[in-house]
């Protein structure tokens, strides 16, 4: 019977070596502090190394090896002085160093090999976005974004929601930051689609309306016709704001407020434009 894992630690020995080594390093990194009672370096390093696995309990299994007790292991890993810290994914040693260590330097080289909090929105994102659900995928793109600004996979991926809920312009400045080494099948894949959106955002339909508008300026008609026409080319914000001058001049006419409110409501939980609609049509309303 294996031992059981408690606080994310785990001591090997020889009953459990293959199951830490192979099968909990398939869902985790694998800590392995190398370590005996006598040595004082091991004794002050070990609460350092609990501290750290505690934070990253998802990602990160803290084992110990006695040497005193498993020499055979010591020696399958070639420990030579101790302490020794070694870190084991998929079966495999990845990293590790030997002798005393700043928890810095630790962490340093944790970071390399554990997951990050954006990878796991990202990749939240991306899920949802193969379902065709971009309203959900909107708000972990935008964590992971928030997060990690620098990257161009999250960049890409939050520039893609954002055609999708109708914000162009702000795709458009998303995919000007790609720099050039990352400017891959991805980026012009969103490039095209967002080529594509400004192409629907500019349809005869959308120019007739405001041609008609451009004519008679005062016409709420034309101005809730139109703010539909803008919704469906992706050009949202346009049509909350026309919207809007119809409600301040009429709040009761026709459809105007119950369309007005459906847009805000399809807006993705997270979208800066929701928040900021919703204030203006609430103070028109109360």
């Amino acid at each position: 019977m294996l031992p059981e894992v408690n606080a994310n630690q785990i001591d090997i020995t020889l009953e459990n070596f293959q199951h830490v080594i192979l099968e909990e390093s398939k869902t985790k990194v694998v800590m392995i502090q190398f370590w005996a009672p006598w040595s004082e370096p091991c004794t002050e390093l070990a609460p350092v190394l609990q501290c750290i696995a505690a934070e990253y309990q998802r990602d990160l299994l803290f084992a110990r090896v006695n040497c005193d007790e498993q020499q055979e292991i010591a020696g399958q890993f070639g420990v030579k002085g101790l302490p020794t810290v070694i870190l084991v994914k998929d079966g495999q040693p990845l990293d590790g160093f030997a002798g005393p260590q700043e928890e810095k330097q630790i962490r340093e080289m944790l970071d390399k090999h554990l997951p990050k909090e954006e990878d796991g929105l990202l990749q939240s994102a991306m899920e949802l976005v193969l379902q065709g659900n971009y309203h959900d995928a909107f708000s972990f793109a935008k964590q992971a974004l928030e997060l990690n600004s620098e990257r161009a996979d999250i960049r890409l991926m939050m520039a893609d929601c954002y055609v999708e809920v109708g914000q162009v312009e702000l795709a458009k400045k998303l995919v000007e930051q790609v720099k050039l080494v990352d400017q891959d099948g991805q980026y012009q894949a969103i490039v095209g689609k967002i080529q594509l959106a400004e192409q629907a955002a500019d349809s005869p339909e959308i120019q007739q309306l405001q041609t008609e508008l451009e004519a008679d300026p005062q016409s709420m008609e034309l101005k809730v016709s139109l703010s539909v026409q803008l919704h469906q080319g992706h050009r949202t914000e346009e049509a909350l704001m026309l919207l809007l001058s119809v409600l301040r001049q009429e709040l009761g006419f026709g459809d105007a407020k119950k369309i007005t409110l459906d847009m805000i409501n399809a807006l993705p939980d997270g979208d800066p434009l929701k928040s900021q609609y919703r204030r203006k049509i609430y103070s028109l309303l109360y």
